[in-house]
């Protein structure tokens, strides 16, 4: 059976492992956040993995093996919930380096300047009741621009700006309990509130106040997880609803977006896990409303990473999220560092 698990695993990571298809506005999940980004996404903020982390506990679940306790994957959601009554507060900090820009052809070109971010999450989940969570992250961008190509009004080649970005408040049930043939499967809706400044921007600031996506996003969709020994899999499937709405430039209709990722663990030991994330989401038209007026982003990434387990309520985990490839969309290199405390 073990070896049998191994070859189902590699397969699993072949049949993805091909390149599919920041600091400017990307679209992003609205479960708490697909990946690390610089700045304002549309529906997501300044979120930087704040929904794939937690501690993924140790579990029997009706299966022949003990599940391992690991931190669980950085930006890929987790499916087994906290526990009724857990408490779990979690900081994710990453700095971002925008390389090039990915046109709307999806080849590369120049960035138009050298910008950098510092994001900053607290992820802070609770366990309301058995199978259930739900999570808030409060996220918060610092960006930076430097050697702008296209000067601001009085000339300006550089400029910095920081605040809050959007919120997201996530609410996830466990539909099925993991066994021998059946993975875990978890539905989730999660919400995105335009709480970062998206309008009303300052000129001279180069677009680094643009903090916010300026859109509420609803996002239905189902995480999945199965234990593979001696590998944990994880995939999610989301798909985002934007709505209108009127920044300085006028009256946006966004489109709606596909979140796909997929995540695998490997426990070199029982305090330390490798990690190796393929994140994508999809931009498309709308579903409901008139019909988008907003360049469709795509954008494909791979996070590589590493975790610690240091105590029962602590660990730790750090990966570097690389953008690979995309459509109207920042290419950027976010090395990532994660907490997770367990009260």
């Amino acid at each position: 059976m073990r070896r049998v698990g191994h070859c189902v695993m590699v397969l699993f990571l072949l049949a993805f492992a091909v390149p599919n298809p920041a600091w400017a506005v990307e679209e992003t999940s609205g479960a708490g956040g697909a990946k690390a980004i610089l700045a304002a996404a549309p529906g997501q903020g300044a979120v930087i993995g704040g929904s794939g982390e937690g501690f993924e506990p140790a579990a029997k679940a009706a299966i022949d093996e003990e599940i391992p306790a690991t931190f669980g994957p950085l930006v890929t959601d987790t499916a087994i919930p906290v526990e009724k009554g857990q408490f779990v507060v979690q900081p994710t900090f990453a700095y971002s380096f925008v390389n090039d820009r990915f046109g709307d052809d999806w080849h590369r070109g120049s960035a138009g300047g050298n910008y950098r971010a510092f994001s900053m999450d607290w992820k802070l989940a609770y366990g309301p009741m058995d199978n259930m969570e739900a999570f808030l992250v409060i996220p918060y961008a610092y960006n930076s621009a430097r050697s702008v190509e296209d000067t601001g009004p009085a000339g300006e080649s550089s400029a910095n700006a920081g605040g809050l970005g959007d919120l997201n408040l996530t609410l996830k049930f466990r539909l099925v309990e993991e066994t021998t043939c059946l993975p875990t499967v978890t539905a989730l809706f999660a919400t995105d509130f335009p709480t970062g400044k998206f309008k009303d921007l300052n000129p001279h600031d180069l677009g680094t106040d643009a903090i916010g996506g300026g859109a509420f996003v609803f996002t239905p969709g189902f995480n999945l997880s199965k234990y593979i020994s001696p590998f944990i899999v994880y995939a999610n499937l989301w798909y985002s609803l934007q709505t209108s709405y009127t920044d300085d430039e006028g009256r946006q209709y966004p489109g709606d977006f596909v979140t796909f990722n997929l995540a695998a663990e490997y426990p070199i030991t029982e305090k330390w896990i490798a990690l190796l994330e393929l994140t994508s989401y999809w931009g498309g038209g709308r579903l409901f409303g008139p019909s988008t007026n907003v360049p469709r982003q795509s954008l494909v990434s791979v996070v590589p990473g590493i975790e610690y387990m240091a105590t029962d309520n602590f660990s730790v985990a750090a990966g570097v999220n690389i953008d690979i490839a995309g459509k109207n969309n920042d290419a950027a290199i976010s090395p990532i560092l994660s907490m997770v405390y367990v009260f």
